[in-house]
């Protein structure tokens, strides 16, 4: 692949990344220091829920120049992007303001309401 395309599609997986992630570092940590961010998804015996340490990941991403980008950082950015899209063709009826579903998303990063 040419490194012209490579590079248009990089900037595009940033764009993504940065359209579904759309909650700022410094939000993002907040939430995650809190009580429900640690426990939504956790099941017994847990210590942490997957989303609960993909948000972490997304949160250190979220801090790390472009140029520091690993090949495994930018999986995770994809997987990110893909984890968003599906869980959002889920929503669930109604008020979700104070809904798993929403802070499962915003462990993600994404907060629905905004």
């Amino acid at each position: 692949m040419s490194d012209m395309k490579q590079g248009s599609q990089r900037d595009q997986l940033f764009a993504d990344f940065a359209r579904h992630v759309n909650l700022p570092a410094g939000q993002l940590e907040h939430w995650l220091e809190t009580e429900r961010s640690r426990n939504v998804g956790r099941h017994k015996g847990q210590r942490e829920s997957h989303g609960h340490a993909a948000g972490r990941r997304i949160l250190r991403l979220l801090r790390t120049p472009r140029a520091d980008f690993t090949a495994d950082d930018l999986v995770h950015m994809r997987r990110a992007i893909h984890h968003i899209d599906r869980q959002l063709k889920h929503r669930p009826r109604g008020d979700v303001s104070d809904t798993d579903w929403r802070f499962a998303l915003m462990n993600w990063g994404h907060d629905p309401q905004r």
